[in-house]
């Protein structure tokens, strides 16, 4: 049974241990249920125990079970972590039984994490009252006793500090500009914790704020912000308060403001407003208070529609509008599928779908035009995918079109030239973002005729508008004959004759685009032989001219990313030093629309897209057919592809790419990151390029692209991140607290979808991992990976049940990994001593190494041992007698553990030959 008290009290549930018996029966009890989630629990499984627990609670009846029942499930929600839910079951076993002394320590453990001291401490004096000599509650008494005085300290501490920083940055002839930024420090780094943040609030804090956003002064604007940051995050009633008080119109005239670095803390801010309010929308109702006082939902959309607004006032600085575009793509539409209500989508396309196409279709230097940057109409882009993307049924896509084609046709018809002009930047913003809408504003009566006929222009700007709006067009496969028809000449006579570089470049783009419509596949070229050659030359001639602005320098980029389809192409530009450095150093400005071009031409050069080998068989029907057979060029071969990658490291590809990971811009799409992932995985391919790598910065960017992303990208970044961890030392690749981010991706390589490759590089790089330290082990069981890495040791291929067994015996220096061993009716005991009588030596290796950590860290394993195999005592002498001087030293350990454990167990060893077996071993000289 379950000892009434210990040390692990607080997460242990109660109850008769045991599994639902065998055999069918025709309902399953209460009683079974919570007997099968005592099992679950003390196997680790709490998600799994919660579960039983839950249904048990569905056909139970009696009081007193339900009771327990409820404890048992606080102690999974404290496991769990979710301590809101663990107070609410404790809580009602306490209903049940005020004398109960479980619920309440596990009641007082859930308050003490939800931050109510007070309550936590009145639990434990109710516990220690009725088991006055229990040691544990007296320790945690007496812990969290300091830990409150502690803050009590703090608090009186604080009040006086905060009146004195307020005192100097408002104070007008204070002229000690240190005097100020130190106080200005203080105060910020105060906010950032609760105790500190609590007492600014309660301190009028929040009016002083204000006070210094409407001194105008960047310093004491940055300070009042970055200030306001700490008492929003993660505080949703003091977020509705400070909203409140400061009002919406100001903070969006803030954001909107000349000066850049104001403008970003103030976006900072905005976005940990909408964070801190979202959660309140998406959090269990927790009482009447909540419910009553804190509904967010009207001020999210207040703030929203103040964005919209901030995106057609022409007071608005340009990265103001970018950053209202920003925090429009990161708040506004679902984080994932999984969430039904798209209702904050819908609204923003109803409100302000308008507005946005307003920045979008702005003409750069026309008249009456918004001041945008060379990155709005990007982010316009990225933000119509994102909303059109979150739409959900049809009804909803056809009022998306109705409302963009709305839009074109009042610029295009009756507003004269400019409003042509308007309307075709409307279709490439659309193209380059949600291409479907695109592709059907596209087909608007006298849309592509005004295109091809602006083409051909003499005026720069106008010309340029026309080009790019092709180019956009021709990516599209609906549109891509009708230009190959149409637009393919014209785009060579403009290439020819134009005498603008500007516009000669785009021109080329179109072409290149038009040019790769096979990809890599080699029989399939649209150009004469040598033209794509002839175009890569002239791009890469564009892309080392620095006396092109960077904008028109971009296409040329473009242009590459599309020609290195061709293995030709890709093996002239990566001898062409200066064209990549130029193409790196492009990636690391400040126009971030080139990242996707960039990440392109990389994946082209390292061949790092998917590609499946054909069926031979089909190949066969394929030529019966004769159908066309794609065929892979001869420098696209693994040697060639190897000597590209060297080359790339050497032009320094790997700072370029950490550089594009930091870009905190639309124009890094979950896409583009993908792209990312993929050349970093070619790049730590080969194990002496992984060193490398990490010292230009790779190790670092991996972390963000393996945690965010599509599921292809996390898993390559993952894959990525295994591959250094298995080969570096992971406390240099991965300093300080850095090397704990690094678990959650590699133990996701686990998860039964990912291939046998990643299973085992994941597996391999844990075992690194486990072996460092108990915090990293602690680490690895939080992330769930102990169920994953058993399942694996029984896995058929021997290279992934090998990992998997090394892995466990790392992971077996844990107290909580040696509990499971004694779980009662589990076989991990069983497997891992019949492991160790295996034909495979390095199975052998690990599974007796497990063992004999086992038996010398958690000694009544020793007793279990004779009772999981009649085979235990002839697999430990075989170990002995085996050639291999590790494998009986292994045996020789676990002997010696077994002996000291117990009388009844050294009995049964010295009843068998092993006497023997160990005198012939200690006169060994040969073995010391």
């Amino acid at each position: 049974g379950v000892p009434v008290l210990g040390p692990s009290l607080g997460s242990r549930p109660c109850g008769p241990r045991g599994r639902v018996p065998a055999g069918t029966c025709r309902q399953v009890t209460a009683e079974q249920l919570r007997a099968r989630g005592n099992a679950l629990f003390q196997a680790g499984d709490h998600g799994a125990a919660l579960a039983a627990y839950t249904e048990a609670l569905s056909v139970s009846d009696a009081a007193p079970e339900r009771a327990v029942l409820h404890r048992n499930r606080a102690a999974c929600y404290l496991k769990l972590e979710d301590y809101t839910k663990a107070e609410a079951d404790a809580t009602k076993a306490i209903e049940a039984n005020g004398r109960d002394v479980k619920a309440l320590f596990r009641r007082s453990q859930a308050l003490q994490q939800l931050g109510r001291l007070d309550q936590a401490v009145s639990d434990l004096q109710r516990c220690v009252s009725l088991e006055p000599r229990n040691k544990v509650f007296q320790e945690a008494l007496r812990a969290l006793g300091s830990s409150m005085h502690e803050k009590m300290k703090t608090m009186s501490c604080t009040d006086s500090k905060v009146e004195q920083m307020f005192q100097i940055l408002l104070d007008l002839d204070e002229k000690d500009a240190d005097k100020k930024q130190k106080a200005a420090q203080n105060l910020i780094v105060l906010a950032r914790e609760e105790a500190g943040a609590e007492k600014i609030f309660q301190s009028n804090g929040v009016r002083l704020l204000m006070q210094l956003l409407d001194t105008a002064k960047a310093d004491l604007m940055l300070a009042a912000l970055r200030t306001l940051v700490g008492l929003c995050s993660g505080h949703r009633s003091r977020t509705m308060a400070i909203l409140a008080e400061l009002g919406a119109p100001r903070l969006s005239a803030v954001l909107g403001v000349e000066h850049e670095q104001v403008s970003l803390a103030a976006c900072n801010l905005l976005h940990v407003m909408f964070d801190s309010l979202k959660e309140g929308l998406q959090k269990d109702f927790r009482g009447k208070e909540d419910a009553v006082v804190l509904d967010s939902s009207r001020d999210l959309k207040l703030l929203i529609k103040h964005l919209l607004e901030l995106l057609v006032l022409e007071g608005a600085s340009a990265h103001g509008r970018d950053n209202a575009l920003n925090l429009l793509i990161k708040v506004v539409p679902r984080k994932s599928p999984k969430e039904t209500n798209n209702s904050m989508s819908l609204w923003v396309i109803d409100q302000g779908l308008k507005k946005i196409l307003e920045v979008g279709s702005t003409v750069c230097g026309s008249l009456g035009s918004l001041p945008v940057t060379e990155n709005s109409r990007m982010s316009t882009s990225v933000l119509l995918s994102k909303l059109y993307e979150d739409l959900k049924c049809d009804a909803e896509r056809e009022n998306f079109h109705h409302l963009c084609e709305d839009y074109v046709r009042s610029w295009f018809d009756g507003h004269e030239l400019l409003g042509k002009l308007r309307a075709i930047q409307t279709v490439s913003c659309l193209l380059q973002g949600p291409s479907d809408a695109g592709n059907r504003v596209l087909e608007l009566e006298g849309i592509m005729d005004s295109v091809l006929s602006l083409c051909a222009s003499v005026c720069e700007a106008h010309q340029l508008v026309a080009v790019e709006a092709l180019i956009h067009a021709a990516d599209k496969a609906k549109r891509a004959s009708f230009i190959t028809a149409n637009g393919v000449s014209l785009l060579k006579e403009i290439y020819k004759h134009s005498e603008r570089d500007s516009i000669r470049i785009r021109a080329l783009v179109g072409l290149c685009k038009l040019g790769s419509a096979g990809g890599t596949d080699f029989s399939m070229k649209q150009f004469a032989e040598g033209s794509t050659m002839k175009l890569a030359k002239q791009c890469r001639k564009w892309l080392c001219n620095e006396v092109i602005d960077a904008g028109t320098r971009r296409w040329a980029v473009e242009g590459l990313a599309y020609l290195t389809f061709d293995a030709d192409v890709k093996e002239e530009f990566v001898e062409d030093k200066a064209a990549m450095q130029a193409m790196f150093h492009l990636a690391k400005s400040e126009d971030r629309s080139v990242l996707y071009a960039v990440a392109s031409t990389l994946v082209n050069c390292t061949n790092s897209y998917d590609h499946e080998e054909p069926d031979p068989q089909m190949l066969e029907l394929a030529k019966y057919a004769k159908q066309h057979i794609p065929e892979q060029h001869p420098k696209d071969k693994p040697e060639f592809v190897k000597r590209r990658v060297r080359k790339l490291l050497m032009a320094g590809v790997v700072s370029a790419l950490a550089c594009m990971v930091k870009s905190e811009n639309p124009a890094l799409t979950n896409s583009c990151r993908e792209l990312i992932s993929r050349v970093f995985l070619a790049l730590v391919e080969e194990a002496e390029d992984r060193g490398g790598v990490v010292a230009q910065g790779g190790g670092k960017a991996l972390i963000p692209l393996s945690l965010e992303g599509t599921e292809v990208g996390q898993t390559k970044a993952a894959q990525a991140l295994a591959k250094i961890t298995i080969t570096s030392n992971p406390e240099m690749a991965f300093p300080g607290e850095r090397i704990y981010e690094v678990v959650r991706p590699l133990v996701s390589l686990l998860h039964l979808q990912r291939t046998g490759l990643e299973n085992f590089e994941g597996l391999m790089a844990l075992t690194n991992l486990a072996g460092i330290s108990e915090r990293l082990r602690q680490k690895i069981l939080k992330e769930r990976a102990v169920p994953m890495i058993e399942g694996y040791m029984f896995e058929e291929h021997e290279l992934i049940r090998l990992a998997a067994t090394e892995c466990m015996c790392n992971m077996a220096m844990s107290k909580e990994v040696q509990e499971l061993f004694l779980a009662e009716g589990s076989d991990r005991l069983k497997l891992i001593v019949l492991y160790s009588g295996e034909e495979d030596e390095k199975l052998r290796r690990a599974a007796s190494g497990t063992l004999a950590m086992l038996t010398a860290l958690h000694p009544p394993i020793c007793k279990r041992i004779p009772q999981v195999t009649v085979h235990w005592l002839e697999i430990l002498q075989a170990l002995l007698l085996s050639p291999s001087a590790e494998l009986q030293h292994r045996g020789a350990v676990v002997v010696m553990n077994m002996m000291a454990a117990a009388r009844e167990v050294a009995e049964q060893l010295i009843a068998s030959e092993m006497l023997e077996i160990l005198s012939v071993l200690a006169k060994d000289k040969d073995k010391p």
